[in-house]
Formats: structure tokens, C-alpha cells, sequence
């Protein structure tokens, strides 16, 4: 009899409304209006099994039974997504959704760091570039017609740009890399919310003992990651020394534009143990055999420099 009541309760839970609050962290008051989803994550993505509208107090409530295993509630505001998630055995009322009113002005996220990963091998130098927008406002910045982040490609490039974004309270996701009026320059249009935002950029160029690239940033001096085993030289290229976890060599670039001599092939290795498997359910989910997200702490390194890249480096272990 105890099995079965507490199966019951179990059940219940997964089973019963969903219902809850929507709050404009903006202004502090109740959002509303404000279009609140239920979705489940499975095999094909992210599948909405009901939507409803806020009330006046910002009020929702979601008569949706719930399948086993983890839900998403999420709020849709001014464009922008806001996802709360519902696992196995947490209340389904008293659910409370920030969002956060949208703005375009320049200046509301700014790059914290900017690091350029360099990996040369016989067949192909793979570059793998991130950079770390940071949102210190309350408000949630999106441009689409520049773009919340901008990065430069190589007119050589061989195959597909992949770009993936981590947002905060989000898993990794992919967007495209999408062209701008200026050669090489390419954007992507993505809404940063308050906090920081991650975008990794990876591409392959055929094999070569050179890179050229720019920074779009340049009140961020761009940092050059390779392998123990790799060299770079060039102008305006200064050594800051090897990161003591990895060996990686890191480089402090200074200036709009570069072009590194390289020596030497080699691709950057983390020890096993150090990655999690990073799955917090904000929607789409993105199906990525070949590539693992981890959510690896920071390594502090030899400088201030250094403590912006370790980890970056531990986070790449499965992309390569």
C-alpha cells in the first residue's frame, strides 16, 4: 500500500496543472500578456503540448497533464524566450518566469573575452574562436539588423561555419552564421539576455603554416590558444606562456588585424574526468553526435590574461 501511494503521489505530480507567475524583472511588476508554453523535449526537438496568455497580474495556469521526465515552462516576450525547467518531481505551481524588456542600443553587452583557438594538422588548420558577450543591464539587447555578436572568416574557409550559443539558463544551441555588408565580417542574430552569453564559432582552412585574422573587438585584446606542440610568431604577437593543466601555449594579440607564423601541428586535449554533459532542457534541443558541451570550471592560469581562457580550453575537449 505504501508503494502504491507513492506512486500516486509520484504520479500526480507529473500530472497536474501547471501554473504560476510572469514578472518583468525590467520594471519589478507582473508581466502581462505574456505568452507561456509547456514543452517536452524529445526525439525530434522541442514539442509544445500547450500555450496560454498571462492575465493582468501576470498570472497563468496550464490544465496540461505532463509526461514522465523533464518539462519546460516558457515565457515569450518581446521576441525573446524565457525557460524555467520542470523535472521529475518539483511542484508545478508557484512556477515563477523572469523576463526582461528588449532594447538595441549599442553598448547594453560588450565582449568580457575573445580567444582564438589554433590547431594545425597535415590535412587542415582548424580554428575554433569564442567569444563571451557580457549583459550587466536588465535589459535583453538584440539588434537584428547588426547582430548581437560579429566575427571575421577567412575567404579561404572549406567547409560550413558552425556557431553555437550558450545562453544563460540555456544548453548549447546552433544559429547561422549570417553575412554583413563588409567582406569577411559575419554576424549573428541572437538576443542576449542579462548575463553572459557564449558564442563558439569553428571552421577548417586547408593546411597552412600561416593564419591571418581580425579582431572586431579591438578593446578586448584577442587571445591565441594552440597546443604544446604548436608555435606562434608574428608582429604584435606576445607569448604569455603555457596554461599548466593542458600545456597549451597562449598568445596575447594586440590590434584590428593579425597574421601568425605557425610551427609545428597539434590539437588540444583535456584530461578525461574534467567535462559534465551539459543538458538543462532550453529549447531547440540540438541533436550533435560529434560534439560534446561541458560546463568545465575556469583553470587560472599564469595571468589576468590567461585566467579569460582555461575554461575555454576544457570546454572544447569534445569538439574536436
Amino acid at each position: 500500500m505504501r508503494v502504491l501511494f507513492g506512486f500516486l503521489a509520484s504520479s500526480w505530480v507529473l500530472f497536474a496543472a501547471v501554473e504560476g507567475v510572469v514578472t518583468n524583472a525590467t520594471s519589478g511588476k507582473p508581466q502581462a500578456s505574456a505568452i507561456v508554453s509547456l514543452l517536452q523535449p524529445g526525439s525530434g526537438g522541442m514539442q509544445t503540448l500547450a500555450s496560454t496568455k498571462a492575465d493582468a497580474e501576470g498570472k497563468f495556469r496550464i490544465d496540461k497533464d505532463i509526461p514522465p521526465g523533464p518539462a519546460l515552462v516558457q515565457a515569450l516576450y518581446q521576441g525573446t524566450t524565457y525557460n524555467v525547467i520542470l523535472t521529475p518531481g518539483t511542484p508545478t505551481t508557484g512556477v515563477h518566469l523572469n523576463v526582461y524588456d528588449s532594447t538595441a542600443k549599442a553598448g547594453t553587452a560588450r565582449v568580457s573575452q575573445h580567444m582564438v583557438v589554433v590547431e594545425p594538422g597535415a590535412a587542415a588548420l582548424r580554428i575554433s574562436e569564442t567569444l563571451l558577450m557580457k549583459n550587466d543591464t536588465k535589459l535583453t539587447y538584440q539588434d537584428p539588423a547588426k547582430g548581437s555578436a560579429r566575427f571575421y572568416i577567412p575567404a579561404s574557409v572549406t567547409d560550413r561555419v558552425q556557431v553555437t550559443v550558450d545562453a544563460p539558463g540555456g544548453m548549447p544551441i546552433q544559429r547561422p552564421a549570417e553575412k554583413t555588408s563588409q567582406a569577411g565580417v559575419y554576424k549573428v542574430s541572437y538576443p542576449l539576455k542579462p548575463g553572459e552569453t557564449r558564442f563558439d564559432i569553428s571552421y577548417n582552412l586547408a593546411a597552412s603554416d600561416t593564419f591571418a585574422g581580425r579582431n572586431l573587438h579591438p578593446e578586448d585584446p584577442a587571445r591565441l590558444v594552440t597546443a604544446g606542440s604548436v608555435t606562434l610568431s608574428g608582429d604584435h604577437v606576445e607569448s604569455m606562456g603555457q596554461e599548466p593543466q593542458t600545456q597549451a601555449r597562449i598568445y596575447s594579440v594586440s590590434g584590428p588585424t593579425y597574421e601568425v607564423k605557425i610551427e609545428g601541428t597539434g590539437t588540444i586535449r583535456t584530461p578525461e574526468g574534467n567535462a559534465q554533459e551539459e543538458d538543462n532542457g532550453s529549447p531547440p534541443l540540438v541533436e550533435a553526435p560529434a560534439r560534446l558541451y561541458t560546463q568545465a570550471g575556469w583553470v587560472l592560469g599564469l595571468t589576468l590574461g590567461i585566467l579569460a581562457l582555461g575554461g575555454a580550453l576544457l570546454y572544447r575537449r569534445g569538439a574536436a
